[in-house]
């Protein structure tokens, strides 16, 4: 008999955890062919929902409980619940409802007939329009970056096989990034399509800046490209300024009464010197994550642990 853990990374969520949890144990006793349990990680929520978290865990040893010391992020979360997990299928879901639960069959069948990783399709997503262009944003982003085929839908609600946790969790530096590490792992990867609920409490935790956070730790963590685009760039801007020294040359050659433009030689000191601080900003963002890393900065610290007994 095959297991599934279900990972839920948890924030603001005192409202809606229960009925979440109450679905996947709906859902699973229509599929008795597997075992599960359920890892429900506190992303030290302001909110009730650690004390929540205990009482799900009472009286049900399948739901583990990780409550975190500080905020870490979701990701981290994540990896967290991917760290503790030992099922054959681990699947990840959000704690709001919005992404339901009942339909983890769609996804659990696309990995029985072979595919490594699944991720949920929304025809229509009901949330606001500024998580809509996030997620627009987002998708353009591990595109370019990351390698991601344009055909694949990226969302918070897939499921992964086991051998791609292993792989996942063998990255113990900070700044995770499930995305990136789903697509270093495998290439059989598909989508499943699946309703999308309407939130019915709360908003979501993604601010703006969290979710720039989110995007430059995607390209930066996985991904040397952004380099590679600097150095492309400040080769065409180097070859622009060459021409155009030897055009005020020339043409101070042809017309040794004309003037030099003061505007011109000030607008193109402002271009160079703002992409030359762009430049060295990137490569000094690269730098800082190598210092962080040697400094062993963790992806998380646990504070507490429910109906968990080994380490990890």
């Amino acid at each position: 008999m095959k297991k599934v853990s279900f990972v839920i990374p948890c924030y603001r969520s005192e409202h809606t955890l229960p009925a979440v949890v109450a679905e996947i144990d709906e859902k699973m006793k229509t599929m008795p062919q597997y075992q599960y349990d359920i890892f429900l990680v506190n992303d030290c929520s302001p909110d009730d929902t650690l004390g929540v978290i205990r009482n799900l865990c009472q009286g049900r040893e399948y739901v583990k409980g990780i409550d975190f010391a500080r905020n870490f992020g979701q990701h981290s979360a994540l990896m967290a619940g991917l760290r503790y997990s030992d099922g054959d299928y681990v699947v990840c879901l959000d704690d709001d409802g919005q992404t339901p639960a009942d339909e983890v069959d769609r996804l659990l069948d696309k990995l029985e007939e072979g595919y490594d990783a699944v991720y949920a399709r929304y025809d229509h997503k009901q949330h606001s329009a500024f998580r809509n262009l996030g997620s627009k944003l987002n998708e353009r982003m591990t595109r370019m970056m990351l390698g991601k085929p344009p055909e694949l839908y990226i969302s918070s609600y897939f499921a992964v096989k086991r051998f791609v946790v292993e792989d996942m969790v063998r990255y113990e530096n900070s700044y995770p990034y499930v995305i990136g590490l789903v697509l270093r792992a495998t290439g059989k990867i598909v989508n499943v399509p699946v309703n999308h609920r309407e939130r019915e409490i709360g908003s979501s935790g993604y601010t703006f800046k969290k979710l720039v956070a989110l995007w430059f730790n995607g390209f930066t963590a996985f991904s040397v490209k952004p380099l590679r685009i600097a150095t492309a760039i400040g080769g065409t801007s180097a070859g622009i300024g060459f021409l155009y020294g030897i055009y005020t040359i020339l043409k101070r050659l042809v017309k040794p009464d004309v003037p030099m433009g003061f505007s011109s030689t000030m607008s193109a000191i402002v271009f160079f010197g703002g992409m030359i601080m762009l430049m060295l900003g990137l490569i000094g963002e690269y730098i800082g994550r190598i210092y962080i890393s040697l400094n062993n900065s963790p992806q998380y610290v646990i504070r507490e642990k429910m109906n968990l007994d080994q380490e990890c």
